[in-house]
């Protein structure tokens, strides 16, 4: 069972997400001065505008915000909730490879040194890259959520993900101790292209063929051309939403910064979710 939420926290789960609204102005009207021969132009001229002013708030729409009454007991509310020794505990038990890697504004910073379930979480980078790079650090949150989303990977026959990054450091000025959310508390992986163990590949920006303001997932939702590729996506995309793993999924349908890539983010503290 899920309730939309009130107006102030719609707001604050929107920056959370990511979300920016594009501010467009009218054409100015015409002045009374305004000649008849003047009003059919001027007149087309505030058609168009508002019609480009209505494709803008299409583009920039507001994602669904929806809580759950059993938040508490969701992977993605639980792992938000854990310290960074138990969580560092947690990979430990779990048998997961990395080294801690301490990082600003990072809870329990860590870079994987191995698969997760045989599913290889990397950049684009070149191995020697790859290994000073901060784009593959993460928080050790992140990692429980993304060992969660490795199983379900493994069973579509997925063994490798190329994203864009999970760390993005916060600013210089960011204060010594201070937890950040987000890339830059290395909570988020920008996932790009899926490599099944036939060596395939599947490209959000190339085959996930949405439309920004559509369903991403539930009875209504489908893709404008139902490929093999597009309706995989959809699949291994849906099944992560249900199982609540990350607070946030936006997709290419949520707005154009998102076209080439599925953000899958853990937000500390909260007990809402996004799937956009």
């Amino acid at each position: 069972m899920t309730r939309l939420l009130g107006p102030s926290t719609i707001a604050l789960a929107l920056a959370l997400a990511l979300g920016s609204a594009d501010i467009a102005t009218a054409a100015p009207s015409s002045s009374a001065a305004a000649t008849t021969s003047d009003a059919k132009p001027k007149a087309k001229a505030k058609t168009k505008a508002k019609a480009k002013t209505k494709a803008k708030r299409k583009r920039s729409r507001r994602p669904r915000v929806h809580s759950t009454v059993d938040a508490v007991t969701t992977p993605a509310y639980r792992y938000g909730a854990t310290s960074g020794p138990d969580c560092e505990a947690e990979l430990v038990k779990r048998g997961i490879s990395f080294v801690s890697e301490p990082s600003p504004g990072v809870l329990a910073p860590v870079r994987l040194t191995a698969p997760l379930h045989g599913v290889t979480f990397r950049t684009n980078l070149s191995e020697t890259a790859r290994a000073v790079t901060r784009w593959e650090i993460a928080d050790c949150r992140l990692i429980l959520a993304l060992d969660d989303f490795a199983a379900i990977l493994e069973s579509h026959d997925i063994v490798e993900v190329r994203h864009y990054s999970m760390y993005r450091p916060p600013s210089k000025r960011w204060p010594d101790g201070k937890i950040a959310g987000q890339h830059a508390g290395a909570l988020a992986l920008d996932a790009a292209i899926f490599i099944d163990r036939d060596g395939n590949r599947i490209d959000v920006d190339d085959d996930w063929h949405g439309r920004i303001g559509a369903k991403t997932c539930g009875p209504d939702a489908r893709p404008r051309r139902g490929t093999p590729e597009s309706l995989k996506l959809r699949e291994l995309l849906c099944e992560t939403a249900g199982k609540r793993l990350f607070n946030v999924i936006l997709t290419p349908n949520h707005n154009r910064g998102h076209k080439n890539h599925f953000h899958l983010e853990v937000t500390a503290g909260v007990r809402w979710f996004i799937v956009d």
